[in-house]
């Protein structure tokens, strides 16, 4: 139960810094790919990967999808896309830009995963050598 209660406080942590990043990225009108944000992002994904919550089926869920569904859900992006295909509503302008930031982070989120993934690969020293 203990362990429980510390995984889901260290992905309200997460998920909150992720969301401050986002925010003050969009509040700049800056790109989340560039720094400070990238560095602020990566930081946060070797915090994530340090404490086993980016690989399947982790708990908590930090993946990159696990990341995306928690935050549109926060935002209220979830039953807005729902909305705008049951009822052919159009997504709010201010959604749309959350989205695109979602996408930003979860593709970065995507890319160190599977590099980090093969880091050995391209690492070892017997191969390296080869």
């Amino acid at each position: 139960m203990e362990d429980h209660l510390r995984g889901d406080a260290l992905k309200k942590q997460m998920l909150d810094q992720i969301d401050a990043i986002i925010q003050a990225s969009e509040e700049r009108s800056r790109p989340l790919e560039v720094d400070p944000a990238r560095n602020d992002l990566f930081e946060l994904f070797v915090k994530a990967e340090q404490a086993g919550c980016v690989g399947e089926d982790a708990v908590p869920d930090l993946s990159a999808d696990g990341i995306c569904q928690s935050l549109a859900e926060r935002w209220g992006l979830k039953s807005s896309a729902e909305s705008w295909v049951s009822s052919e509503q159009k997504i709010p302008a201010e959604h749309i830009a959350k989205m695109r930031s979602l996408w930003s982070v979860m593709r970065m989120w995507m890319e160190w995963t599977y590099a980090w993934q093969r880091w050995a690969e391209f690492h070892d020293t017997d191969t390296a050598q080869a």
